[in-house]
């Protein structure tokens, strides 16, 4: 039995750790960025918040898997039943940007479900996390405030906001959009684009562009204690994960 009280402590904690990394990296200018086999970014801040978020998680005993750590195969992470699930620097393309856009997301998945989720903003310090069957909340400086439930839009519905990535704009995402009637455009970088539905200020969040588990489920964590999934655009199942492929289907949260 997990006793999410301790472990959400331990993941904030956590969070907090590699965002103090990151801006470290942040403010000195020297990022030491080096491109990765896809010819994604990879800077000192993703090493550094990686090493800090797994210092602290092994504490907990759970197995963990991130976007920096080693590539572990299938055959044993298959038997994993509960594990967290990290990427320590979401959004590095903000990051070299300088723009604010980016985000630490730690989860918690247990057979496959995201049940807890921690998404930290290292340039505000505000923090968004959510524990299954326990609400959502978000904090500024000390102030803690419960997201309000929210209910699932209809895509018929004219003035819809929707969130469009800054970096991944395509023909599908457009071609959704151009369906829709008199929607209104919001933009943000990294997995804060989820929290602009957990915080009110967007209705659905197109991706049809790729995105790897460690990528959305924190996020998913949160938005699901809002009343709103992560849907396969295809088939209408959330996401699951620690599939056999790490890579996502095109999906919408709504």
């Amino acid at each position: 039995m997990i006793d999410f009280p301790s472990v959400l402590s331990l993941a904030l904690k956590a969070a907090q750790a590699a965002s103090k990394e990151i801006l470290e990296v942040y403010n000195s200018g020297n990022f030491q960025t080096e491109a990765k086999g896809d010819s994604s970014p990879l800077t000192l801040a993703d090493k550094n918040a990686h090493r800090a978020i797994v210092e602290i998680l092994t504490s907990s005993n759970l197995p963990i898997l991130s976007e920096e750590g080693s590539d572990i195969p299938y055959e044993v992470r298959k038997h994993w039943k509960t594990f967290w699930l990290v990427d320590p620097l979401d959004g590095t393309k903000e990051f070299v940007k300088k723009n604010g856009e980016f985000t630490v997301n730690i989860a918690l998945i247990e057979n496959q479900i995201p049940v807890l989720g921690v998404v930290t903003v290292p340039v505000t310090g505000d923090e968004y996390y959510a524990v299954k069957g326990m609400g959502a909340f978000f904090k500024v400086g000390e102030k803690i405030t419960q997201l309000p439930k929210r209910t699932p839009i209809d895509l018929k519905q004219a003035g819809l906001r929707v969130v469009a990535s800054r970096s991944h704009m395509n023909e599908e995402t457009q071609q959704f959009i151009d369906q829709l009637q008199k929607p209104e455009l919001v933009s943000s970088g990294s997995s804060l684009k989820f929290m602009l539905l957990a915080s009110g200020k967007a209705d659905v969040y197109p991706r049809f562009a790729p995105t790897m588990e460690w990528d959305t489920a924190a996020a998913h964590a949160i938005v699901n204690e809002i009343g709103l999934k992560v849907l396969k655009q295809t088939t209408n199942v959330e996401l699951a994960y620690n599939k056999e492929n790490l890579l996502n289907p095109d999906f919408l949260c709504k």
